[in-house]
């Protein structure tokens, strides 16, 4: 998979979905490439941490805007995720393929306890993340204008964040009733 199409796909689908992303915390081994596209983000304050639940316990209630995460978690994981994040926050992670469907299923169900919407979208070469959001819709709330006005992208832009979320009719009803939208 090219790089740069993970990297934009993981950064700039919720911060062009959030009303205004400010904060961003990004927890991963290897959070250069997506520290370098949330700097293409001039509101945005980069905040970096590694991964753990140690770590992640030990933030402040609702600082960050966007919460992007590239780590193994579990309800407790999540737990703290949603209160760290702000009341319209967007949070991304990634996850097992779509075909494994009872992986996701029980993903999706314990996510649906702290956000009102989870949504899978593609990242790029058949690979996808899970957008879970706490307030905004990742199409009908796009900023169209923020997804046009980056500039240094080689992927992204505001007619590929809402195709993202297409998905064939044997993933729909495999998820009816678990995607939150």
């Amino acid at each position: 998979m090219r790089d740069f199409i993970y990297a934009e796909m993981m950064v700039h689908v919720p911060m062009c979905t959030s009303k205004e992303a400010k904060d961003v915390l990004i927890i991963s081994d290897n959070a250069k490439p997506l520290s370098a596209e949330v700097a293409k983000h001039t509101q945005a304050n980069l905040k970096i941490i590694a991964c753990s639940l140690n770590e992640i316990s030990g933030l402040g209630d609702a600082g960050f805007d966007v919460v992007i995460s590239e780590m193994p978690s579990d309800r407790a994981f999540f737990s703290h995720v949603s209160r760290v994040l702000k009341n319209d926050g967007q949070f991304v992670t990634t996850h097992s393929p779509l075909d494994d469907i009872g992986a996701n299923k029980n993903l999706m169900v314990t996510l649906a306890n702290y956000f009102k919407i989870i949504m899978p979208y593609n990242i790029g070469n058949g690979a996808t993340a899970l957008l879970s959001s706490k307030e905004y819709h990742p199409t009908a709330d796009i900023n169209l204008q923020r997804a046009d006005m980056l500039d240094g992208l080689s992927y992204y832009n505001c007619d590929v964040h809402p195709a993202a979320f297409a998905m064939g009719n044997y993933i729909r009803k495999e998820y009816l009733g678990i995607i939150k939208n």
